[in-house]
């Protein structure tokens, strides 16, 4: 077992808003004691599902609205005055490999409103349109990839040396700093095109964030707002984003809005599961290292748990969610079912063999409890009924991968990603 240091270490490296406190978890699965998990195909009323089309009118329906009401909240709708600007265009970036581009999106369609900004590499050698990787980044855009016409985010951001942010703001020595997490030249030589945003672009990641973020701009009370107990909280806004920016792919005709994966890590891979579980536009979702709001059963404790969660950040979720911190088994839901809400749409779900915060096992689990619900489309899940070694990938429509190594997200991971985007996209 890791030290608690060294885990707030490695935390440290990912995170783009506060340090979770020390907490006591458990690591021995001899103390785990996991109550029963809801079933995903019995409806409310206690008919089973036993048919897609009962799934998709009735169950799915059902279980969206639980997770809104009770884990992530209710998202904003569109506004319908957003608008897309298009700031930069490079034909030659990456040594020629691509076309850079850098999109603001005006949320209120102000320039002096809350916006977010989109860089967008698409490969130059591939028959457009292409499919496209979409994720969240913890420390600006520039930190993907060391190009230096990426442009230096001037948003807020927690000080981090190593990071190259000092007294709030990016700095040069801040560029290239996230480029093994990204691979960004392996995305575009495989024949895809990748976008990212800053987290912070939407909301930033500490408990008064909101209040500068797309939640104080989009609610009727700005600043003085107070949130109902099933009002989104800083998951939802940054997922909302990325909903956004999917609204921006679709316009852009280099692009196949068809096929967008939508990724994240850590917190932002929970993240990535809730875009995908609201929007259905996405055609892929993949999840690395999620964890405890993420991939991982709520009902097992091992590892960080609803309690630690909660207290440590409770503005990633709606307000209703921490009522549960003591009674995890009394949630209605548990994530195997928000895995379930991706079908019939390919999953990915990803673990670090040193990452027992995130609770691997537990990740694995939500994948193949969501099984019986892929099975009505008649897509296979997982295949196998315990964990695999490391470094052997299993799955189909859901697949599940144990590396070896840390909280990141590396090269191997990547290339499991890739892979599976290739067999599902159809790509040679």
């Amino acid at each position: 077992m890791k030290s608690r240091s060294l885990f707030l270490a490695l935390l440290a490296t990912t995170v783009c808003g506060t340090a979770a406190e020390t907490r006591e978890a458990n690591y021995d699965e001899a103390k785990v004691n996991m109550a029963p998990l809801p079933d995903p195909l019995v409806l409310a009323s206690g008919q089973p599902v036993t048919d897609a089309q009962t799934w998709t009118k009735q169950r799915r329906p059902e279980l969206l609205e639980l997770f809104q009401a009770h884990v992530y909240g209710r998202l904003h709708a569109r506004p319908a005055e957003m608008k897309f600007e298009v700031t930069g265009v490079e034909p030659a970036a990456l040594h020629g490999l691509a076309t850079r581009k850098e999109i603001t999106v005006l949320f209120t369609g102000k320039k002096d409103g809350p916006k977010m900004n989109i860089l967008l590499y698409v490969p130059n050698n591939t028959k457009k349109p292409v499919p496209a990787f979409l994720g969240l980044n913890f420390f600006g855009n520039h930190t993907v990839d060391p190009d230096p016409g990426i442009t230096l985010s001037t948003a807020w951001m927690r000080d981090n040396k190593e990071a190259g942010v000092v007294n709030g703001r990016a700095t040069e020595k801040a560029r290239g700093f996230q480029t093994s997490r990204w691979q960004i030249e392996k995305v575009i030589q495989r024949g895809y095109a990748t976008a990212t945003i800053y987290c912070g672009d939407i909301e930033p990641d500490h408990g008064e964030g909101w209040k500068t973020g797309v939640r104080a701009a989009l609610s009727y009370e700005g600043a003085n707002t107070q949130w109902k107990p099933d009002d989104w909280g800083a998951i939802g806004a940054w997922s909302w984003g990325l909903s956004r920016a999917l609204d921006y792919l679709e316009t852009d005709k280099d692009i196949n809005a068809q096929q967008v994966a939508v990724h994240g890590h850590s917190r932002l891979g929970k993240t990535a599961l809730w875009a995908g579980a609201t929007d259905e536009r996405f055609a892929m979702v993949i999840s690395n290292d999620s964890g405890e709001g993420g991939a991982a059963l709520t009902r097992r404790n091992f590892g960080e748990t609803t309690a630690i969660i909660t207290k440590t950040f409770p503005h990633w979720f709606c307000p209703r969610y921490s009522t549960y911190a003591s009674n995890a088994p009394a949630l209605p839901v548990d994530q195997h079912e928000l895995i379930a809400l991706m079908a019939p749409r390919p999953v990915y779900i990803a673990s670090a063999t040193e990452d027992q915060w995130a609770d691997p096992r537990g990740e694995f689990l939500s994948g193949k409890n969501a099984g019986p619900v892929y099975a009505l489309f008649e897509k296979a899940g997982l295949g196998v009924a315990e964990p695999p070694k490391p470094g052997q990938p299993v799955g189909d429509f859901i697949a599940y991968h144990l590396r070896t190594g840390k909280h990141d997200i590396t090269e191997y991971d990547w290339e499991q990603y890739l892979s599976f985007a290739d067999r599902h996209f159809r790509r040679k």
